[in-house]
């Protein structure tokens, strides 16, 4: 019984140690590029759709009506009045993304393999999903189809466009809200990889931040940001139920005389 708890226990640890090495970060830089091409073969479809993308967008608003959801106008009317606050949602919105889930999934790889792999297949699994969605339902954002909403990312500042030229992005991906949903995915996988009281205090905050951030500066519906989580979250689902189906086929590979 001894013997076969080791062999177990060799064999979950043989997995962590394969995120390890030159190679291991060549396969993941490698499937960050397929999940790249993947997303700009969607942009191809889709970038040409505007009337389709404003047509869906206007039905999200009458959607949103019915729920009293369609709090945008009155949430950046309310921002705008406020220098600072418009610095804090482009802020939010540009630094607390990309580079937030880079350096997140950088750290998680040299030091927790296994909330690293979490996040890593939970994005690419949501991100999935977000890519069909976009494809079949092309969303306008608030700020092409309002002429009361402003884009203070690019009106009021010019970081973005610099870490992400508008030729790298979908205009018409408005519905899910992948900002929030995958903020919401690191929050997740932070809190999963540490006890640490300010680590995961950041961890809860920064996804609020982010859907509030996401409609301030008129990239996304309310709607979309409930989705973005409920994606997120479904991927975050199958993902574990995919890690758990591998741990016990390791756990029977072990234990086979």
């Amino acid at each position: 019984m001894l013997i076969r708890q080791i062999r177990a226990g060799a064999a979950v640890n043989a997995a962590g140690r394969r995120l390890a090495g030159p190679w291991g970060l060549a396969a993941q830089v490698g499937l960050v590029a397929l999940a790249a091409l993947a997303y700009f073969g969607v942009r191809g479809l889709t970038v040409s759709s505007y009337a389709v993308a404003e047509s869906n967008a206007r039905d999200l608003v009458a959607v949103q009506g019915t729920l009293s959801l369609d709090v945008e106008a009155g949430i950046q009317a309310a921002v705008l009045g406020h220098d600072r606050l418009v610095t804090l949602a482009n802020w939010i919105y540009i630094y607390g993304h990309w580079p937030l889930i880079v350096a997140t999934m950088v750290i998680l790889y040299l030091r927790a393999p296994e909330p690293f792999r979490g996040l890593r297949n939970a994005m690419f699994i949501s991100g999935a999903i977000g890519l069909v969605i976009f494809a079949l339902y092309p969303v306008a954002p608030p700020r092409l189809v309002s002429l009361d909403m402003v884009d203070t990312v690019t009106e009021r500042s010019s970081s973005y466009r610099a870490l992400q030229p508008p030729s790298l992005t979908n205009p018409y991906a408005a519905l899910p809200s992948l900002h929030v949903g995958w903020n919401l995915l690191v929050g997740v996988a932070l809190w999963q990889a540490t006890r640490n009281r300010a680590v995961r205090v950041f961890a809860v905050v920064m996804p609020a931040l982010m859907a509030f951030a996401v409609v301030a500066t008129a990239n996304h519906y309310v709607i979309d940001v409930f989705a973005g989580a409920a994606v997120a979250l479904a991927g975050l689902a199958i993902a574990r139920q995919m890690a758990a189906e591998r741990g016990r086929d390791a756990g029977a590979r072990a234990h086979r005389p």
